[in-house]
């Protein structure tokens, strides 16, 4: 078919996994999160309202996932916008866009198939903690060798399996 993208999106099944990874490690912390997952077009995958997580937080959550989709983490992209003073003014105040930590694309094979947002905790280290906790499950499931997983989420070359 000429004119059409084949495309690969997280499926369903893993992004509730996600959730629950992410889930697992704040209570691990003690904290409570709200934990959303969106597919590679920005919508809602899956979502966890911890009770207790902050109400402003559920809007966060998801704005950062929907800045990861940028595909780097919201921190890279923070970090990239600081230098320049028009971006740093002019980005933050677009809808959706979140620049701060807790955000992360999700990608396998270089292909990002969607993004984690975690926002609620009192730090944001935290909100990263809990996001690389729901990544890391993404890792296992596809075999991804230790040296790989420093900035994506993928299928290994020996695991060619994908994210439908």
């Amino acid at each position: 078919m000429a004119n059409v993208v084949k495309k690969h999106s997280i499926a369903s099944e893993l992004a509730q996994k996600m959730v629950e990874a992410a889930v697992a490690k704040a209570r691990e912390f003690g904290i409570r999160e709200n934990v959303a997952i969106l597919d590679d077009g920005g919508n809602l995958k899956a979502f966890s309202r911890m009770d207790g997580a902050p109400i402003l937080s559920i809007e966060i959550a998801q704005n950062k996932a929907y800045t990861a989709l940028f595909g780097v983490s919201t921190q890279d992209f923070f970090d990239f916008i600081q230098g320049d003073p028009s971006l740093l003014a002019g980005i933050p105040t677009l809808a959706r866009v979140a620049a701060y930590g807790g955000g992360f694309p999700i990608k396998v094979d270089g292909e990002i198939v969607g993004a984690i947002g975690v926002s609620g905790a009192h730090a944001v280290q935290n909100d990263v903690d809990c996001a690389r906790a729901a990544l890391a499950l993404v890792l296992e499931e596809f075999q991804i060798p230790v040296q790989g997983r420093e900035n994506h989420v993928g299928a290994s070359p020996n695991n060619p399996r994908r994210v439908q």
